[in-house]
């Protein structure tokens, strides 16, 4: 990730804190006006918003600490561990919701103050929507999962905010009470799902995934294509760090090409990857023809 790059997402990180807290805050009061077990779970949810951008804050600026000495491959997974935690933290927010709309469904009451309840909640979705898009984005451009992943919860939680104010309008319009509570455990059903998304994301990051199949043909193209001068391309191996991606294989060259020669194909090739994959981290294995090929294989294009 480029010097800007890192500088855009600490401080989306940054202003993720006073946003969060605002939202929380408008979500707290319609329910507090209202009384809706419902609304209460959106402001629970929003409340994990809140602890999740600080945890993210703090994350991103330590990933994008440079190698030193103890982490010569540099601190980039540490932002898996920011989206794993985010992760947990949404279903437990889960869990809470449900345990809420079970006490209330021997009991539901319909909701006090309706009308400015769901207009305070209403602008809270829309400010979340927004945010949500624009981290969403900024996160996959500059491969940051912390920053994605804080971006999808909140989007879950715009989801879960839209279904709670349908609802809630079902509810006044039909005068069953009973949808608050039933609303508030299907919502609840939702984050669930949103928060394993984010943990097995996250997860496949820790265990050194590949990238995904589209990159690694982007990647192979490359090799392809730039490989001129050499017998072949074997053991191709990528994995995912954070914002970074590594790239190793291993290069079968003649074996009377000169040190010279094999360099600078080996040049060559770093500048094609990252140009196709930017940021790309790559080591390259030369040697010589008669090795036995193994691993994933790329058949160089010849010259014509």
């Amino acid at each position: 990730m480029s010097d800007e790059g890192n500088l855009t997402v600490r401080k989306l990180a940054f202003w993720g804190v006073p946003v969060s807290l605002g939202v929380m805050g408008l979500k707290m009061v319609a329910w507090w006006v209202t009384g809706s077990v419902a609304l209460l779970s959106d402001g629970l949810e929003s409340f994990v918003n809140v602890v999740a951008a600080f945890i993210a804050f703090f994350v991103i600026r330590y990933a994008q600490k440079p190698a030193d000495h103890d982490h010569p491959f540099g601190h980039h997974k540490a932002e898996y561990l920011s989206a794993v935690t985010e992760g947990v933290m949404i279903v437990v927010a889960a869990l809470l919701i449900v345990e809420a709309a079970i006490g209330q469904l021997a009991n539901p009451r319909m909701l006090e103050a309706p009308v400015l309840g769901l207009a305070i909640n209403f602008a809270a979705g829309v400010v979340n929507a927004v945010w949500a898009q624009l981290l969403i984005r900024s996160g996959r451009k500059h491969r940051s999962a912390a920053l994605t992943a804080d971006g999808q919860h909140i989007m879950s939680d715009v989801v879960t905010s839209v279904g709670v104010l349908i609802g809630l309008l079902l509810a006044l319009a039909t005068g069953y009470a009973i949808f608050d509570p039933v609303l508030a455990i299907l919502v609840a059903l939702n984050i669930l799902y949103q928060g394993w998304k984010v943990i097995s994301h996250s997860i496949g990051g820790l265990m050194d995934q590949a990238v995904e199949p589209q990159e690694e043909e982007a990647i192979k193209q490359a090799i392809a294509t730039h490989a001129t001068g050499s017998i072949g391309v074997h053991d191709l191996k990528t994995r995912r760090a954070g914002s970074v991606t590594f790239v190793d294989f291993h290069l079968v060259v003649p074996a009377k090409m000169t040190v010279r020669e094999a360099h600078d194909i080996c040049d060559r090739l770093e500048d094609a990857i990252r140009a196709a994959h930017a940021g790309a981290t790559i080591a390259i294995h030369v040697e010589p023809e008669g090795e036995k090929a193994h691993g994933i294989r790329v058949k160089v294009i010849k010259e014509a």
